[in-house]
């Protein structure tokens, strides 16, 4: 967990600074600070309290087909979503007031924040969609509200990171990875519903799957 949080911290800082061809990118550094500051006490928290989990987090290689498509896919807008601020903020494409800035990393942190509470109510939340041995239906905390917690937070830290690098034109990339995480959730619902006891009937108690009172 460590060697791919710093090897994150690298890939991210190459995203971010290359294609801006300065260091001096205050966004990026508080970007950088927002995501990476807290990391290692999270890695520290689960190794303690859950270190399963951080073993399931690990995993990246889907199974289903679908999903290989889905996931691949949407590998583009959200590497658009990351290079071009760096380039929008050297050429001076659009002008992003600072206090958005702020704002915006600050809702990237809440985002993350609220992703974090997710992982310690449900202990199977893995990476790649599978049902494993002694998996239950989580129906406490945010999944009392909507079935996809994760992805929820997933979208906040997605949209408005964009804003937070400084860039406006780097949202249209950004909002597409919205589709795809609806396909993902429609295709992963197929699976729990027939794989995960209790799942049928946790859909009809919680109707929204991701936004609440729309979808």
């Amino acid at each position: 967990m460590i060697l791919r949080a710093v090897g994150g911290l690298i890939i991210l800082g190459a995203c971010f600074f290359l294609p801006a061809w300065t260091i001096k990118y205050w966004q990026a550094w508080l970007y950088l600070a927002v995501i990476f500051g807290p990391l290692l006490f999270i890695i520290i928290y689960f190794l303690k309290k859950n270190p399963e989990f951080l073993v399931s987090r690990m995993k990246v290689n889907e199974k289903a087909t679908e999903q290989k498509w889905i996931v691949g896919l949407s590998g583009i807008p959200l590497t658009l979503a990351f290079i071009l601020p760096g380039f929008d903020v050297r050429l001076g494409w659009s002008k992003v007031p600072d206090w958005l800035v702020w704002m915006s990393a600050f809702l990237v942190f809440a985002g993350y924040v609220f992703i974090i509470l997710v992982f310690r109510e449900n202990n199977f939340a893995s990476r790649v969609v599978e049902v494993t041995e002694g998996q239950k239906v989580i129906e406490t905390g945010p999944y009392s509200i909507v079935r996809h917690p994760m992805y929820l937070g997933s979208i906040i830290m997605y949209v408005l990171t964009p804003l937070a690098l400084g860039s406006a034109w780097a949202v249209i990339p950004a909002l597409l990875m919205i589709p795809f995480l609806i396909l993902r959730i429609i295709n992963e619902e197929e699976l729990l519903v027939k794989e995960l006891p209790g799942y049928a009937e946790y859909r009809q108690k919680v109707r929204y799957r991701l936004f609440p009172g729309i979808w």
